[in-house]
């Protein structure tokens, strides 16, 4: 081993038991959240989701994917627009949530849930969906490493010229630099452990992609600030 990198190797190995402990600790805070506050967001689509549902039916979408879909109001939005969503969630409790709606709305048939963690790759074959929606999940308790790889995923079940439409908190944002700072960018506030984007982020996740936009906005009462970005897989 050459001089040094068992210390390289050591410091690396401690920040992947960092990484895997605070994603095992978020996993069941979001876990405890959904089962003692159902339906936590409310009915009422997010406004990425109404963005994202008008960009993919003018790119001709009909099957989307939506990551991080937790109880599904933005999922049930996307079905009732016409479109067959199948949603993921690492947590088994917002998906109960998600097809009880669905089936009590009649969009069973339009809505399919999968239980899935993003630092695992997609459960989802090449070019096999036409849209990737994400609001708020790349910033999720992930690395930048995870970040580029679930990035990547994404590309590859996309179609090509397929549309992806993600949301962010920014370095702009209140929370920015608040709370237990656990690295990479990454800050925990009130339980919620979160990576602020900056723009270095977001460009270098454009990379290989048509960088269609970057809308900055604000939602819920602190308020959060984010970013809005869609991007198109090239054809």
């Amino acid at each position: 081993m050459p001089p040094g990198s068992f210390g390289a190797h050591i410091v690396g190995t401690m920040h992947e038991e960092h990484d895997e402990h605070l994603a095992d600790a978020q996993r069941a805070h979001w876990q405890e959240a959904y089962a003692a506050h159902p339906g936590m967001y409310g009915d009422s689509p997010s406004e990425p989701a109404v963005h994202a549902a008008h960009t993919f039916r003018a790119a001709g979408a009909t099957e989307v994917l939506e990551l991080g879909a937790g109880h599904g109001r933005d999922a049930l939005y996307f079905a009732r627009r016409g479109f067959r969503v199948h949603a993921t969630d690492f947590s088994e409790t917002a998906l109960e949530q998600l097809r009880a709606d669905a089936e009590r709305a009649g969009l069973a048939g339009s809505v399919r849930t999968t239980v899935h963690d993003v630092r695992d790759p997609l459960p989802l074959p090449d070019h096999s969906v036409d849209a990737v929606f994400a609001h708020m999940l790349l910033c999720m308790a992930l690395s930048t490493k995870e970040i580029h790889a679930l990035t990547d995923e994404v590309r590859r079940v996309l179609r090509p010229g397929g549309t992806f439409v993600y949301t962010v908190r920014h370095t702009g944002d209140a929370h920015y630099h608040e709370g237990i700072a656990h690295g990479d960018g990454i800050f925990e506030h009130g339980g919620f452990a979160v990576h602020f984007f900056d723009r270095g982020l977001v460009d270098a996740l454009a990379r290989g992609w048509d960088l269609a936009g970057i809308h900055a906005f604000e939602e819920g009462e602190l308020p959060r600030r984010l970013w809005r970005i869609t991007q198109t897989a090239p054809r």
